[in-house]
């Protein structure tokens, strides 16, 4: 018998008597006695007490505790440094007759906790209106702003605005360039509810804009009884009105302005007028690609095609004209001065994420307009046409000429914007004052246009918050089309002209000027607007408006 046949069973009955002693995997062992209870229901179960470990019992006079009660072991004097200083969180008294903006920043950079109280509601309904609607008046009232060109600072203060204003106090708006999201949590303990909106579409209008404000400051206002239809008819009306100037007014408005830039930069009558011509080329052009669905970037590429070739065709045919003013005038009407403003104010505010989008569509239009211009000026260099860049030093100082040139070109801008006709006067003015002042320093004084130029926006920043706050409206109608005399077209245009000549070395040298200017223009605003702020009441006190300040320091 092998080895393999002595390991099996020799028979049935062997394997019958090995089965019947294998035992289960949760019989006791022998040998180990287990007292056994009189009934089934003593069995115990796994989370009971096991015998021998005794547990201290709590006292009979002792109720349980709560999370937010102070603990037992809790002692005054050896406790940890509290973040809340010894004599409290200061009380935040929130003026009434201070702008809306002012007091809803105030709040924006305070923590919820610490946020005043809602006052009494003083709405008409006699029940609150449902959340999701509010949320949605919230948004779009935002989506109409940011598409406007505000800044994302002022944005998420409307929309903070209106929904308090409906008695939401513990939400949090969010704005970047394309995306507009609100949050809100009735208490600690209920689910949060979130909405969100596409701002797809953007333009020009500052009408709408001023109209918009005015809605947030009558929502915001404690003697108004604005309900929530009612905001929603108003807005539907925002919506549907018509811009207040017609198309010939804007394409007249556009040449104005290219003829006035032209001006500013030593051209006469005769430059004046063919400015004019190749401005409003331009915009027609630049309306039938819109018209056709083309993006901005063609659009902007299209519209700087016209001034260049007149300027060039001006030079071939030996006319005695700068050519070069005809081009920079052209230029002055395409500089996309309201996005760049509107890009370093929200980087200067914290809004980096905004701050870059805004600053890559100015970049995207630049490139824009320097390709236009560049496919112009190669054609015309390579047909003889002689351009000289050192003209740009030859620039005549005619004070009172250009002081009207100036004032005139603030005027078609606003124009341009689809501003309102009682602010065109006030902006005009601005615009003078901004020129007279870089004049003053640049001219006379011999201060770096740079400098010069800082100066001036800062000022016209200054004044328009001044003139914002008297009519309890946003800062941008004073202060966009102020700037205008201030853009860098002539050093735009000889960058351009130096690259296209195969001078690359003294067109990026000019190029850069340019970009200096243009972020000496959005600080010097921004700026102006921020000192205003300082010598200001505002909300709260000496330090309730300045939260923001500590929100970009590196401790």
């Amino acid at each position: 018998m092998t080895e393999a046949e002595d390991r099996k069973p020799q028979s049935d009955e062997a394997r019958g008597t090995y089965e019947s002693e294998i035992t289960s995997e949760f019989a006791i062992p022998e040998g180990l006695a287990v007292p056994k209870g009189g009934t089934e229901s003593e069995t115990t179960s796994e989370f009971a007490v096991p015998d021998g470990l005794d547990v201290a019992q709590a006292a009979a006079g002792e109720s349980e505790g709560s999370a937010f009660s102070t603990p037992r072991t809790y002692s005054a004097r050896s406790a940890p440094p509290a973040f809340t200083p010894p004599v409290g969180v200061p009380l935040v008294n929130l003026t009434k007759d201070v702008p809306w903006q002012d007091r809803m920043r105030t709040m924006l950079r305070m923590p919820v906790a610490e946020r005043p109280a809602l006052e009494t509601a003083r709405k008409a309904e006699e029940v609150a209106p449902a959340v999701p609607r509010v949320l949605d008046l919230t948004l779009r009232i935002g989506e109409l702003l940011l598409a406007g060109g505000e800044g994302a600072e002022d944005v998420e203060a409307a929309m903070f605005a209106v929904c308090r204003s409906y008695g939401l106090d513990r939400c949090e708006p969010t704005v970047t360039f394309t995306l507009l999201s609100i949050s809100y949590q009735p208490s600690l303990v209920d689910d949060p509810l979130t909405a969100s909106r596409t701002v797809r579409r953007r333009g020009s209008d500052y009408t709408r804009l001023a109209a918009v404000f005015q809605l947030v400051h009558d929502l915001s206002d404690t003697d108004s009884h604005l309900s929530l239809e009612e905001a929603y008819r108003r807005l539907a009306e925002i919506r549907r009105n018509r811009h207040p100037y017609p198309t010939w007014v804007l394409t007249s408005a556009s040449g104005l302005l290219a003829g006035a830039a032209s001006v500013l930069v030593g051209g006469d009558l005769l430059v004046f007028v063919a400015a004019a011509l190749g401005a409003m080329l331009g915009d027609r052009l630049a309306w039938l690609c819109a018209g056709r669905g083309l993006p901005e970037f063609y659009q902007f590429t299209v519209a700087a095609m016209p001034p260049a070739a007149i300027g060039v065709a001006l030079t071939l045919a030996h006319v005695d004209v700068k050519a070069s003013a005809v081009i920079t005038g052209g230029l002055f009407a395409l500089l996309p001065g309201r996005a760049l403003v509107a890009g370093v104010q929200d980087g200067l505010t914290g809004f980096y994420i905004t701050a870059a989008a805004r600053l890559l569509e100015v970049m995207y239009l630049f490139v824009g307009i320097v390709v236009g211009v560049l496919v112009v000026l190669y054609f015309g260099v390579k047909l003889g046409a002689q351009l000289n860049p050192d003209t740009a030093l030859s620039v005549s100082e005619r004070p009172v000429i250009q002081i009207g040139a100036s004032m005139l070109l603030s005027l078609t801008f606003a124009v341009l914007l689809q501003q309102e006709r009682s602010t065109v006067l006030a902006v005009t003015l601005n615009g003078g004052v901004a020129w007279c002042v870089y004049g003053a320093m640049h001219y006379p004084g011999g201060i770096s246009p740079v400098a010069s130029t800082a100066v001036a926006a800062g000022l016209v920043g200054l004044f328009g918050q001044l003139l914002s706050r008297y009519r309890f409206a946003s800062a941008l109608p004073y202060t966009t089309a102020a700037i205008g005399p201030l853009l860098p077209g002539s050093a735009t245009y000889f960058g351009l002209l130096a690259i296209a000549q195969n001078n690359v070395d003294k067109g990026v040298v000019s190029l850069t000027k340019a970009a200096a200017l243009a972020m000496a223009i959005a600080i010097g605003v921004n700026l102006g607007s921020e000192i205003s702020r300082l010598f200001l009441r505002v909300p709260g006190g000496t330090t309730g408006g300045r939260l923001a300040a500590k929100r970009t320091r590196g401790f």
